[in-house]
């Protein structure tokens, strides 16, 4: 026996080192990496077109501090509110699988971190490759508090695309020659139209097109024959976007952190809170080309800013470059302001780069008109309190309902506690009435009923949603965004929904997959996803003014089996209304 022991005895080791390689082989990978962070929001002065203001940043930085990540990992950022408002972060377009009481929107999942106050916000990046970007969500903070959150692929792994030499964040945004905030709450107590801004910005600055702003001009050198990735990301408040490069190609390979078939373009245009991923060669003759971006403005008579922002794309191999300073860049081509064909085109040429799992059967259809309205002023109202077309009061709505939000607990909270008389489960699955939504619209139709109400989804529902733009005030392209999923867009077009003509333009193969689509000006667009992340999530326009004056409405998931099916406990520092 002891003979037969010393020759079992190697093979045994073996057999022991086998299943301990095949134990390992089947865990998973421990490549990622938890980053820390600290936010300090605060008042910082910030100089722009001649001006100086006292401006709500995030460490002093306008924009805030690009974060940088694996798929994979997780993000940990203690904020720190010693500003004078109340604040949030959203993580715009994390899916929060499970992590819900991070996500942001205030008064939804969280109840605001009041000055001198604190929040860490914790959550694991899973499944997601490309750009995002985070932004405050209360009030109109995020004019300023905003940043990009950039998310490569796992160690070892690979972009589907040759690697570029550089990657470049270009974030579109909006600047005020005032206080954002005293501009909204203007508008709130009057019932008007907020003033639009003075100036659209790259990366914070105006560029070279606006007083007191050309030396701060942002630069972007590249090399003749190098190919770069952009990562642009609109940022800006209330405006979409046409964004060029004058005599450049523009390669999409990402939109919303999915990757798309590549395709080639000379214009984007963005919605706010939309990204596009593009690469670009510099095969032109070595100079200097303007980066340029200025106003898709698809509603009819409403006021917009119609400047343009500008940075550089500069060779570095131009001749005389250190010399030759005065030499003007070549300015692009941009779109008219109301040149929907454009905008259309860019949007319709987004695809899945491969056959991707889209719900075939559908559990919950959802048909959500969205649009403006007026409100008509009560009897012996303050005309100071009317200052609306003739008299009346802007309103936005869905389905008819001018979402309210509450001011004594979050929704989510609200939720998981069993709190009652916060808010109702009764959000309509469809307008109350049917009219002809992009037609002429009858005045009856511009009262639309306030309330916070809620959509329930069970767990694991195959969700359709039609998003059908009206003409109630005027048609408009809405950039709208849901808060935890990625969906597919299948469809949009023009004029009213019609599911016997227009179920058949649906593509159920390769349709693009985002996290904002933009409804078109006078039509629709149609969405699926499946509701496989519980808690409570908004779902709202992204051209801020909007969702201030109601549009917006939520998705109560509920809990699936078990616990990866399950919203995590709030976490002990959750701020208190």
């Amino acid at each position: 026996m002891g003979a037969l022991r010393n020759i079992m005895n190697p093979f045994c080791t073996f057999l022991f080192l086998c299943m301990l390689l095949h134990v390992a082989s089947s865990m998973p990978k421990t490549s990622a990496k938890t980053h820390y962070h600290g936010f300090i929001i605060q008042a910082t002065p910030v100089k722009r077109l001649c001006k100086t203001h006292n401006t709500i940043t995030v460490n002093g930085m306008y924009p805030g501090p690009t974060l940088e990540v694996n798929n994979g990992d997780t993000l940990v950022v203690k904020v720190v509110n010693r500003a004078r408002y109340n604040v949030t972060i959203h993580w715009h377009g994390v899916r929060q699988l499970r992590t819900g009481w991070a996500d942001g929107p205030e008064f939804v999942t969280q109840c605001p971190i009041r000055p001198g106050h604190s929040y860490t916000y914790r959550f694991t990046i899973q499944g997601q490759e490309g750009t995002l970007w985070w932004h405050a969500h209360s009030s109109w903070l995020r004019a300023t508090v905003y940043g990009a959150l950039i998310i490569r692929p796992r160690p070892g792994e690979s972009y589907p695309f040759p690697k570029p030499k550089h990657e470049t964040p270009l974030l579109l945004g909006e600047w005020w020659d005032a206080n954002p905030i005293d501009v909204v709450r203007q508008a709130t107590r009057t019932g008007a139209a907020p003033n639009v801004s003075n100036a659209y910005t790259i990366n914070g600055q105006p560029g070279d097109l606006y007083n007191c702003s050309k030396k701060d001009t942002i630069v972007v050198t590249v090399k003749t024959g190098q190919t770069n990735l952009l990562r642009v990301i609109n940022s800006a408040l209330n405006q979409q976007l046409f964004f060029k490069i004058a005599n450049h190609k523009l390669t999409v390979v990402g939109a919303d952190a999915s990757y798309v078939k590549p395709f080639t373009t000379s214009v984007l245009m963005l919605g706010p809170g939309q990204t596009t991923d593009v690469l670009i060669t510099a095969n032109q003759p070595p100079t200097k080309y303007y980066i340029a971006a200025r106003a898709y403005a698809s509603a009819q008579g409403a006021p917009f800013d119609n400047t343009t922002t500008t940075a550089i794309l500069e060779y570095e191999t131009a001749p005389c470059l250190a010399k030759c300073t005065s030499t003007k860049p070549v300015m692009p081509s941009l779109p008219a302001f109301n040149d929907t064909a454009t905008a259309t085109a860019f949007t319709k040429s987004l695809r899945s780069p491969r056959k991707v799992e889209v719900p075939k059967e559908i559990d919950e259809n959802i048909f959500i008109t969205v649009g403006l309205g007026l409100n008509n002023c009560p009897r012996g109202a303050r005309r100071r309190n009317c200052q609306g077309p003739n008299g009346t009061r802007f309103t936005a709505s869905m389905n008819n309902v001018s979402f309210v939000l509450p001011s004594n607990f979050s929704l989510l909270q609200a939720h998981q506690q069993h709190i009652p008389g916060i808010f109702t489960t009764d959000f309509p699955a469809n307008p109350p009435r049917k009219f002809d939504y992009t037609g002429n619209v009858s005045r009856s139709l511009w009262q639309p009923a306030r309330g916070t109400k809620v959509y329930r989804l069970k767990y694991g529902a195959r969700v359709q949603i039609v998003l059908q733009g009206t003409s109630i005030f005027t048609a408009e392209n809405h950039p709208i965004h849901l808060h935890g999923y990625d969906f597919y867009i299948v469809a949009e077009g023009f004029g009213n929904f019609n599911p016997k003509r227009d179920t058949a333009k649906f593509n159920l193969v390769n349709p693009p997959q985002r996290n904002t689509a933009s409804v078109p000006v006078g039509g629709w667009t149609v969405i699926r996803f499946v509701a496989d992340n519980p808690g409570i999530w908004l779902m709202h326009c992204h051209l801020d003014v909007h969702i201030t004056w109601g549009l917006a409405m939520a998705f109560l998931v509920e809990n699936g089996v078990g616990e990866l099916q399950t919203l995590e406990p709030p976490p002990a520092d959750l701020p208190l209304c």
